[in-house]
């Protein structure tokens, strides 16, 4: 497998394009749970990469970008800097922060949360 992870100035991009096909509410709730992107591990997948990258928190939930899958998901945490959970969403980030806006008004996020692959 010929993988490298993302560079932190490809992601800076990609979340740039995202910030620009953001409708105004979703722009506003990013701009209150985004944070400098900071690398997580998780201990399934994210081993190689030296981790993934994190690019918002609310709660006990992250925002990250798996650069595996090429995608951006949410998964819960206990402890900062170690991510409880892996995904394997191909979402753009502004879908991500909708979801995290639906589950705030209504208790539910609306995205199918895919998880790792199942051997057969």
């Amino acid at each position: 497998m010929n993988w490298a992870p993302i560079p932190e100035a490809a992601l800076r991009d990609k979340i740039i394009e995202a910030e620009a096909r953001m409708t105004p509410p979703i722009r506003r709730l990013w701009e209150a749970i985004r944070i400098p992107p900071q690398k997580w591990r998780e201990p399934s997948y994210g081993q190689e990469g030296g981790g993934f990258w994190v690019v918002g928190l609310i709660g006990h939930h992250a925002i990250w970008y798996n650069d595996i899958e090429e995608g951006f998901n949410r998964a819960s945490y206990r402890t900062p800097g170690e991510l409880d959970e892996y995904f394997s969403n191909q979402d753009e980030l502004e879908h991500v922060v909708q979801d995290v806006l639906s589950l705030i008004e209504t208790g539910a996020g609306r995205l199918v949360r895919t998880g790792p692959p199942r051997p057969c």
